[in-house]
């Protein structure tokens, strides 16, 4: 089995991390912070002092990291992956990222003779931690279908989607539809409860019909528990946001209600609430209407 290092162990990547040693891998990480390090050493990782190292120790790095700079940071900074990357090393970026900063580390990387993809990911910590991510790549066909096995360990679904940078682009795509129904979701339950209507009984209602999906199934249950507890907080989603509104502006695409949603999300953010998962968008439409969408 390939060497494998992954650098980035948070909500995130710790699980995912700890999948591949559950499927047999040999695992090599680092973390800026090393109780996240120790936590996936007690699983059976091996424990290295820097990005430098784990490359060392490695044929195939993983990436799962905040944003474009701590990515740029952790591979071509000092002591930082291509430092210890030999030729032939695959680099795969799992962060969500801006698709021109993944364009921007493999050019640096072919330098050294090392592949880049980008494969963010869909599913938040949940679906990390049973592995049933949706995986979106970026890179060649050939590099793709070397690590496909890898990555099928974290996702249920790994689609090569193009270029590099598509995978970026993907997730982008995904984070508008993510965000907007969210939004959605919690303009309708709020307006149904203000009006004294039932919360679950409207999600049980309108989950079969056209209205239904994934997001709602996922989120509507917490927010009818009140619960917020972060699978993926609404700052991270501002990050997804912001470079969705930067690549569309570059690209010359107007989303008007992207700009909508991501103040709304900023509004949350100022009240204290961007640890929250993002399902807690709710929380701006309950304070504006004064009434809470809760299981009765």
């Amino acid at each position: 089995m390939e060497k494998i290092g992954f650098v980035g162990l948070g909500i995130m990547g710790s699980p995912m991390a700890k999948n591949l040693l559950k499927a047999g891998y040999s695992l090599a990480v680092y973390d800026i912070v090393s109780e996240k390090i120790d936590d996936v050493v007690k699983a059976g990782a091996q424990a290295c002092s820097s990005n430098k190292e784990v490359a060392e120790n490695s044929e195939i790095v993983i990436t799962m990291l905040p944003n474009s700079p701590e990515v740029k940071e952790a591979v071509l900074g000092a002591d930082g992956v291509l430092d210890g990357a030999g030729s032939g090393t695959i680099l795969v970026d799992m962060s969500s990222i801006a698709p021109l900063a993944s364009k921007e580390v493999s050019e640096k990387a072919k330098e050294k003779g090392v592949v880049v993809l980008d494969a963010p990911v869909s599913g938040g910590e949940p679906k990390a931690v049973d592995g049933t991510l949706a995986i979106m790549v970026g890179g060649p066909q050939e590099t793709f279908d070397k690590v496909k096995d890898i990555l099928s360990v974290m996702g249920a679904s790994v689609t090569l989607v193009g270029e590099i940078g598509s995978g970026n682009m993907t997730k982008l795509a995904n984070q508008i539809i993510v965000a907007l129904n969210i939004t959605a979701m919690s303009e309708a339950m709020v307006l149904a409860a203000k009006a004294g209507v039932d919360s679950e009984k409207v999600f049980q209602a309108i989950r079969g019909g056209l209205a239904g999906s994934t997001v709602l199934d996922a989120k509507m249950p917490l927010v009818l528990e009140g619960n917020f507890k972060p699978g993926f907080r609404i700052e991270l989603h501002i990050k997804d946001l912001a470079n969705a509104l930067e690549t569309a502006h570059e690209v010359g695409v107007p989303v008007p209600l992207s700009g909508a949603v991501m103040e709304v999300m900023q509004a949350l953010k100022v009240d204290g609430k961007g640890a929250d998962d993002h399902g807690g968008i709710i929380q701006f439409y309950e304070k504006l209407a004064k009434v809470e969408v809760r299981r009765q």
